[in-house]
């Protein structure tokens, strides 16, 4: 259940980041306001996710998904440009997310 929460926490992760692009500098009222509750609700929920797992795990896990979901919704969304380089860098994250996971 603590994973599905971490997973939950991450989605909330990524959700904020996009949100925060969208806010514009938080000059643009709607997405300043998604933005601010996705923080909100991204925080509670790796609160309680670390009420059972280990601390530094959590975390990366937690800083991997949001970092995987903001890259690939960057690509997607505007454009980011997808490298070779960054397709390995992607691959590590997630080997390093699944070693993580896998040793606790």
């Amino acid at each position: 259940m603590e994973w599905l929460t971490l997973l939950v926490a991450g989605i909330f992760e990524i959700s904020w980041a996009i949100g925060l692009k969208y806010s514009h500098g938080f000059t643009q009222i709607l997405p300043s306001i998604f933005t601010v509750i996705c923080m909100i609700a991204s925080f509670y929920f790796l609160a309680l996710a670390l009420k059972s797992l280990p601390l530094g795990t959590a975390y990366a896990i937690w800083t991997g998904i949001g970092t995987l979901g903001t890259v690939t919704l960057g690509i997607i969304l505007f454009k980011e440009p997808f490298t070779a380089m960054r397709l390995l860098c992607f691959i590590l994250i997630v080997s390093g997310i699944t070693g993580l996971k896998l040793l606790t």
